[in-house]
């Protein structure tokens, strides 16, 4: 089905970012699966080429336009490919929209140059060893001490957590406030107390940095605040929708790869001496998984097209994680099947696509939170 979701200038965007991947990514990604961590120079080699803050302004070294298709390219294509050690669309999707939309003038001549140049790589501290979905029970604490915050906590399962030089942390400011006790602070490499726990070692994604951070009185400025004080978890709120459909975006584009590459291997592999694309079973396989592929695609697109107006809803951004994130796990699991054998031989790509896949319904918020919001959202008591 012809997507038309995009313009001439993003099809350009695409051919570029492509290029990139070839040449910069594609030769590299294997030995950063085995050290667990992608080098910090392909992070500069992006915003050079302005594939990082497409959305900052012009005059800070961004792209200037705030349109999610851009978005949309860079995570599709990273995992299509597998290229899942690329923590951009944590730092383009996720991060920024709270630095784009909070950020105080003298903040922005901070941060957002460096942003867009890659020099400084974002991340955002939520998740703790005791709390996860539940964002109410957050136990990092902020005191103020004068003009500054003294910060105390841990934090877990953070993306970007080993190369990040801007953390936007959640932090408790208020313990009797309930949710407007929340605020966000920024704390920076170096900063103190400042200290990155383990490497974490997951069973996917083996390139992208995932950590523990730990925060012992950690002297962070009041001009770190991002937001206002107290408003923290809406702020958080009002940002989640966008990570959410960036983690649907990812989904469709594993599907496709993965749909993809299972193809080409039907018609090239033979069993009884033909094509084991030529069976009706392995036919009426691949037909329910392009229909379902196809599918999820119309409706991640449908919701990128609300987003950049503005109107795309909760319950909206919930549905496309929650049906994409399920169907990309069925998809790949049904395309490792067709494999064989050879689905579950690590120098395969689908058994990468297969393993990568699993975390999709568990961060951003898990498929239970996402029915949640969804059956909240229908008003039947």
């Amino acid at each position: 089905m012809e997507r038309t979701l995009f313009e001439p200038e993003h099809i350009m965007f695409r051919e570029s970012y492509v290029k990139f991947l070839e040449q910069r990514v594609a030769p590299n990604h294997a030995r950063w699966e085995e050290q667990h961590i992608v080098d910090r120079d392909v992070w500069l080699e992006a915003g050079k080429q302005g594939f990082l803050g497409t959305a900052f302004p012009e005059e800070f070294g961004g792209g200037g336009v705030k349109d999610f298709r851009y978005n949309t390219i860079v995570a599709e294509e990273n995992h299509r490919r597998g290229f899942t050690g690329l923590g951009f669309s944590l730092h383009n999707d996720v991060v920024a929209p709270y630095f784009l939309d909070l950020a105080t003038d003298e903040q922005k001549q901070r941060w957002y140059p460096g942003y867009a140049s890659g020099e400084l790589i974002g991340a955002i501290a939520m998740t703790e060893p005791g709390t996860g979905s539940d964002l109410q029970g957050i136990k990092t604490r902020a005191v103020r001490d004068g003009d500054d915050w003294i910060l105390n906590g841990a934090k877990t399962f953070i993306t970007n957590g080993i190369n990040s030089d801007l953390i936007i942390v959640v932090a408790r400011t208020d313990p009797d406030a309930g949710s407007k006790g929340f605020s966000l602070l920024v704390v920076e490499r170096g900063m103190e107390g400042f200290e990155r726990g383990r490497h974490l070692d997951k069973i996917g994604l083996p390139a992208q940095d995932t950590a523990e951070l730990n925060f012992d009185n950690v002297r962070v400025p009041g001009a770190n605040l991002l937001g206002q004080e107290g408003m923290g978890f809406v702020h958080l709120m009002q940002n989640l929708p966008q990570e959410r459909l960036s983690i649907a975006v990812m989904a469709a584009g594993a599907m496709e790869g993965a749909l993809d590459m299972t193809l080409q291997y039907c018609r090239d592999r033979k069993a009884f001496g033909k094509p084991i694309g030529s069976f009706q079973n392995t036919r009426f396989e691949l037909a329910d998984l392009a229909t379902e592929t196809a599918f999820v695609r119309v409706f991640v697109d449908k919701c990128i097209e609300l987003l950049n107006e503005d109107k795309l809803t909760v319950a909206e951004a919930a549905m496309a994680k929650m049906r994409s994130t399920k169907a990309q796990i069925d998809v790949i699991d049904r395309c490792v099947q067709l494999h064989g054998g050879y689905g579950y031989m690590r120098e395969y790509p689908i058994a990468k696509a297969y393993l990568d896949a699993r975390v999709q319904t568990i961060y951003g918020g898990t498929t239970e939170i996402m029915k949640e919001i969804i059956g909240r959202s229908l008003n039947v008591g």
